[in-house]
């Protein structure tokens, strides 16, 4: 056949079909599958909208067997429909997935998964079990994971094999709920303050509003927190950081109130049990779905009125415990990838946690499912930053040695989702790690363990500690700069949800936790306070008059020091919680915010509004790089450069050049003597007002531009014991 002929051949041969005559709607419906029940795919992973209906996917590298179960109403023990998975049809790679017809907002769900029940080998299905769908953005209902009810490992039999349960326990466990995504945002956009401009509040949801001297119109809850937001704007706080809102079972602890005999509570929240689901009991008109669209509401109004939101995430562990716990998601998945068990036993969990559980952050899946974690709260849920519980957990390797580079740490710090949002590391773990000044790269910031030591400690007055409490100040540049960070990566506090309130740490000289259960042996020891002359609550005038001081003391530094300042939710107005510093299980009057204190100590709160007030208004006190020696000039009370090498001096001051601001001079007296500062000459054309003094009574001790008080021709500054001062020349 001629060339030309065998062209006009192969021309016709792969004509595509005429389509132009073809009613596009009829053609559709001539090549679509009609059933209700469809293959679906394999991504995304969990429970999306789908047309007229709902794709459903998970992850299970070894199941042999895979149910889908839906129920009407959390507590059913029976589902009112099953949905067994073909493994040919309804599986793509590890991916479980399948496609239904007529599911909406609210549908409630779980699955039953199959497969090897080898305990000693790591794996643990156990198809009697239900299982949440752990990329679940809703949870009904809480979790019973009351150890007794679960068989499993016999600690006085450690070769015995472990029994296999067969209780099905769906009418008690939680359950998945299928949620409505779309949601207005009316525009609104993300504060994005720099690190610079932050200052962070640390509170708890509920215990923010709970109290009845709140006022709220819906206390405990993300409505109740909107409500408080002038509150937050007149402090002039830039960020609230929220301790845990991913759900967990908040009736899981087993320990007892010595006093009452009642079982206490998981009240702080650090025992997740989903990680993409908002706590469903934060929310004031009900757990079905709606915890999810009153978070994103909280979230809008924070925005609106210039204020971030940052979580504190566990992404460590969670709540299905060691041996001993419960099968609730993970476990009954795949055990042997989600968590990090013992080489030599599989039958046991690595615990770098102290909760009984490690997650294994070494697993690709794994990691991947703690991105899409960070970016389903960056995108979804317009959250704008993290603070990681025992961060350094995530850079463990299978053995649980710390790696030098943690692929998962870069992953989070580089990924282009989250490249605006703040990341913050609690640099270390209960493995005995401490990683702060060395954590990761420069994008992760970190809670200074070392700035609240070590500011705690000069101002009780311990020896030693001038030089320390100097580069606290500074930004703790022998901290940081070795490791190419700067100021801005060190989150300062003196006091967070972990250990003492401000209060009490001027008000006890050791801890008060036997309300926990646990004859006072948990929490820490090492609290740095002191009483003053009495063990809690006193109405000696002298006693409270240098507790006062102190708590000025300890916000005044705060406020002054180069980094980010980060302040415990109540510490502005004295919140107690009676000395206990390991308030985890105390949902009561211990852990809540009482506002009656707000009036009460009100001489606290004008301090602590104003210092971050003159935060804000000197540049030079929050810059983004360490001070230089042109920058800053330290004085002991006598004007002379100090010794550093003094343990026993305790006086301090410093003369910090604005640079086209007013000067600042600074001077801290943690002796029990009062001293005489000598003052520098303020320059030429100006003089030195009193910007603040914490031995004063407010409105005198801080007071704004407008009327700070002109020192004459004074050439010492008489500061009295356990005070400090700020002086601006202008």
């Amino acid at each position: 056949m001629p060339d030309k002929a065998k062209k006009g051949v192969a021309q016709k041969r792969h004509r595509p079909p005429p389509a132009m005559g073809r009613d596009l709607a009829k053609y559709l419906n001539a090549i679509s599958e009609k059933k209700g029940i469809r293959a679906g795919t394999p991504l995304p992973l969990g429970a999306h909208q789908l047309g007229d209906g709902a794709n459903f996917a998970i992850f299970s590298r070894h199941a042999t067997r895979l149910r889908l179960e839906f129920f009407d109403q959390p507590e059913d023990q029976a589902p009112s429909r099953s949905i067994d998975h073909d493994p040919v049809l309804n599986k793509t790679g590890d991916i479980w997935h399948v496609w239904v017809q007529g599911i909406r907002p609210g549908q409630l769900y779980g699955y039953r998964v199959d497969g090897p029940y080898q305990p000693q080998a790591g794996e643990r299905f156990n198809f009697n079990k239900l299982l949440v769908d752990p990329y679940a953005t809703a949870i009904a209902c809480e979790a019973d994971s009351d150890a007794e009810k679960t068989i499993g490992y016999d600690p006085g039999s450690p070769e015995k094999d472990i029994s296999f349960s067969t209780t099905d326990d769906a009418a008690s466990v939680p359950k998945s709920i299928f949620t409505h995504e779309h949601f207005h945002w009316h525009g609104i956009q993300p504060p994005n303050h720099s690190w610079s401009e932050t200052v962070i509040y640390e509170t708890h949801v509920r215990g923010f509003t709970i109290h009845p001297a709140s006022g709220v119109s819906h206390p405990g809850t993300y409505l109740g927190l909107v409500e408080k937001i002038p509150y937050l704007l007149d402090l002039g706080v830039t960020a609230v950081e929220l301790m845990p809102v991913m759900e967990f079972n908040e009736n899981e602890n087993r320990f007892k109130n010595p006093a009452t005999g009642k079982l206490l509570k998981d009240y702080w929240g650090y025992n997740p049990l989903s990680f993409f689901a908002p706590k469903g009991s934060y929310c004031s008109c009900g757990n079905l779905g709606q915890q999810k669209l009153e978070f994103k509401e909280m979230v809008r109004e924070f925005h609106k009125n210039g204020i971030e939101i940052i979580l504190d995430v566990v992404l460590n562990h969670t709540s299905e415990g060691n041996q001993l716990g419960p099968t609730l998601s993970f476990r009954g998945l795949d055990n042997s990838i989600f968590y990090m068990l013992d080489q030599q036993n599989r039958r046991y969990y690595k615990d770098f946690t102290g909760t009984g559980n490690t997650i294994n952050a070494n697993h690709p899946v794994v990691r991947d499912l703690i991105l899409d974690v960070l970016r389903y709260w960056v995108m979804e849920m317009h959250v704008d930053g993290f603070r990681f519980d025992l961060a350094s957990v995530l850079g463990r390797d299978t053995d649980g040695n710390l790696l030098s580079d943690p692929p998962l740490l870069d992953r989070i710090a580089e990924d282009p989702i989250l490249r605006d949002i703040k990341i913050i590391a609690e640099a270390w773990d209960a493995g005995g790690a401490y990683q702060v000044g060395s954590f990761s790269e420069k994008r992760w910031a970190e809670w200074n363990g070392r700035f609240r030591d070590e500011v705690r400690r000069f101002w009780r007055g311990d020896e030693g500690m001038r030089g320390l409490f100097a580069s606290r100040i500074c930004g703790s540049a022998d901290i940081y700069r070795k490791s190419g960070k700067g100021p801005e990566s060190s989150i300062n506090f003196i006091t967070c949800h972990d250990g003492f309130t401000l209060n009490d740490l001027v008000s006890f000289s050791h801890k008060n936790n036997e309300a926990n259960g646990q004859e006072n042996r948990d929490g820490s020891d090492a609290n740095y306070s002191a009483n003053y002359g009495a063990e809690g609550e006193s109405s000696n005038p002298e006693i409270e008059s240098v507790r006062v001081q102190q708590i000025k003391n300890f916000i005044l530094t705060l406020f002054i020091s180069r980094g980010v300042p980060m302040l415990l939710g109540g510490d502005e107005f004295r919140r107690s919680q009676q000395g206990n510093n390991n308030a985890y299980c105390q949902d009561n009057e211990i852990s809540w915010h009482n506002w009656s204190l707000l009036e009460k100590n009100a001489e606290i709160f004008r301090f602590t509004r104003q210092m971050i007030a003159l935060r804000k208004s000197h540049a030079v006190l929050r810059n983004e790089s360490f001070y230089t020696d042109a920058d800053i000039h330290w004085f002991d009370s006598t004007g002379r450069v100090p010794d550093w090498s003094s343990e026993r001096r305790k006086d301090l001051a410093c003369l910090i050049l604005g640079k086209g601001e007013p000067d600042l001079f600074l001077m801290f007296n943690a002796s029990e003597q009062p001293l005489d500062f000598v003052l520098l000459s303020p320059g030429e054309h100006a003089a030195w007002y009193q910007a603040a003094d914490t031995s004063e009574t407010t409105p005198q001790a801080t007071r704004d531009k407008w009327t700070m008080k002109k020192l004459k021709n004074e050439k010492v500054y008489r500061l009295e014991s356990r005070a400090s001062a700020i002086l601006l020349a202008r």
